[in-house]
């Protein structure tokens, strides 16, 4: 692969952003480890780059610009603004080692509180636009669809929560809306440890790194969900319902808005799709076409909230060669009191030098 290559084509991409309205930024490699590890948590660690500074305490290698613009943003934009970067990101690649941990990214990122979806759809086209000439499959979704569909749901607060963290964790999604709704049971020994009148007294020695208070707190916390009513059947089936939606964008709204009749949480987020499909029309993409499908976007970064989108080549072992997504609430989270709405993604062309070396 020729480095040289891959820059002169992020070069040639950037321009294109620039082009659009675009101010180009940069972003230091070595970002502050707080940052991230507060709005991930410590599964951050399994896929990034951590070391420590003398000085500055821990520090992560960038595993991609979004977050560092948005806080350079939040400290002091203009609203409305657009910005491009170019330039290496850092990711472990432990689930894929014949993947490169360091590689380069190109993005495009909108903020502005006029019209979200306009600018989904700016966004949107500008990448259909400059990704033409290589064929791409693109995908979209809606990760606001489905976080409104468990906001929606009938059952605790401390349910839903612990559904709307692991929305970009499938499997883990999965298996807590199997639980909830009693279709796995309780494991033989959490039954005898909830049933013990003193747990802790029958408990072994102590290890890990638990204190007892912690184990007492968290012995509580599984009595108190085992005594919650479980997810009713319907429940379970509205939200399979639409993770199940994968069609084109016209008949995908017709489809939500069917489950919206009887799921109306939803049927704000659906209205949002709705307008989106509009504005992306007015801009030319072809949302006869478009693909739409509820669960796409949930293995991303966690901060999209919202719109979201892929460009796929045919080889589903290959990753994508551009994606994006609205991250209005990482806004907030880094904004001290302070948000705007806002929508961006990134080419990587090492991966469109390796797609043009192929034909």
């Amino acid at each position: 692969m020729s480095l040289t290559k891959i820059k002169a084509k992020a070069t040639a991409l950037q321009a294109e952003f620039v082009a659009a309205g675009a101010q180009v930024v940069e972003c230091h490699i070595l970002q502050p480890a707080g940052t991230f590890l507060d709005l991930y948590g410590e599964d951050i660690r399994t896929r990034a780059y951590v070391s420590s500074d003398p000085e500055r305490g821990e520090v992560m290698m960038r595993p991609d610009f979004t977050v560092p613009v948005v806080q350079m943003h939040m400290d002091g934009g203009a609203d409305p603004a657009r910005y491009t970067y170019c330039g290496p990101v850092f990711r472990r690649q432990e689930d894929h080692p014949d993947r490169a941990s360091e590689y380069y990214q190109v993005g495009y990122e909108v903020f502005d509180r006029t019209d979200p979806e306009a600018a989904d759809a700016e966004v949107f086209s500008l990448f259909s636009k400059v990704l033409a000439p290589y064929a791409l499959r693109a995908v979209t979704g809606d990760i606001g669809i489905l976080t409104a569909a468990v906001a929606g749901l009938a059952t605790s607060d401390r349910r839903k929560t612990a559904l709307m963290r692991h929305i970009w964790r499938p499997r883990r999604f999965r298996s807590l809306l199997d639980r909830f709704s009693g279709r796995t049971p309780v494991p033989p020994s959490r039954a005898a440890l909830l049933a013990a009148a003193n747990p802790m007294a029958t408990a072994g020695p102590m290890m890990g790194l638990r204190s007892e208070a912690e184990i007492e707190a968290r012995v509580q916390a599984l009595r108190a969900d085992a005594a919650e009513p479980r997810l009713s059947k319907a429940q379970v089936e509205l939200l399979e319902s639409i993770l199940k939606v994968s069609e084109t964008c016209v008949f995908a709204v017709e489809q939500l808005r069917d489950i919206a009749v009887d799921l109306p949480a939803i049927s704000g987020a659906v209205e949002r799709f709705a307008r989106r499909c509009e504005a992306l029309d007015a801009r030319g993409v072809d949302v006869e076409a478009l693909e739409f499908e509820a669960s796409f976007g949930r293995t991303s970064m966690e901060y999209y909230d919202g719109f979201v989108f892929g460009f796929l080549t045919p080889d589903p072992n290959v990753p994508a060669i551009a994606s994006g997504g609205r991250y209005d609430a990482l806004t907030q989270r880094l904004g001290n009191g302070s948000e705007i709405p806002a929508v961006g993604g990134v080419v990587r062309p090492g991966l469109l030098y390796d797609l043009e070396a192929s034909v």
